[in-house]
């Protein structure tokens, strides 16, 4: 099945709740960082990716019909060309907003000493240190000047390059109303998700592993 959505923001944009919002609006499964912990056999894929090897999109995706968050964000321009009617969205965020929140989650999550006993947790950490922290970041994520230049930059170079009849550049903040227009879907009764905050992600990072 070809994806119909690809997200291109970067995680800590409102990944998450794009994720669910897309699946509500019926165009899901959609793929998001933690469908890797389902899919052990994922974490190999995605680390051949992150050497530039090259990849299966078809096989590693299956039935999934839309792509948000890492690692999928990072590839979002091969994605785009190999699913031509695809439809990108970018999620936004104020840029200092965005490095507090990666900086208190993903970045903590995977430079912070914790004890994980788990095999699957140990190397999707391994594939997501090399892939966001090495390849995205130059291992500068804790450089907040760096860091945050690196994030407007991949705004622009979206924004320069994606097929404008194919793009919303879209913060989560706006709700239903840009998201469904794009997708040309109706807009739900119920309420636009807004899940994974800073305190939920902290939560499980502390939970047992």
């Amino acid at each position: 099945m070809p994806l119909s959505v690809i997200g291109a923001g970067f995680g800590r944009t409102g990944t998450m709740s794009l994720q669910i919002a897309i699946e509500m609006l019926g165009l899901g499964p959609c793929y998001h960082m933690r469908e890797v912990l389902k899919h052990p056999g994922h974490v190999d894929v995605w680390s051949a990716a992150t050497r530039g090897e090259a990849v299966d999109w078809e096989a590693l995706f299956g039935d999934y019909r839309a792509a948000v968050d890492w690692p999928a964000c990072h590839f979002w321009a091969e994605l785009a060309e190999h699913y031509p009617e695809a439809r990108i969205i970018l999620t936004h965020r104020d840029p200092e907003r965005w490095y507090r929140s990666i900086s208190q989650t993903i970045y903590a999550s995977l430079t912070e000493p914790r004890e994980i006993t788990d095999p699957g947790m140990l190397a999707r950490r391994d594939m997501a240190r090399a892939l966001i922290l090495d390849r995205v970041f130059d291992g500068r994520l804790g450089d907040h000047a760096y860091a945050v230049d690196t994030f407007r930059r991949h705004l622009e170079t979206v924004r320069r390059t994606a097929p404008p009849d194919r793009l919303l550049v879209y913060d989560v903040a706006e709700g239903w109303g840009p998201l469904c227009a794009f997708l040309r879907v109706p807009i739900p009764a119920e309420p636009f998700p807004q899940v994974n905050s800073t305190d939920e992600f902290r939560a499980r990072m502390v939970a047992p592993r």
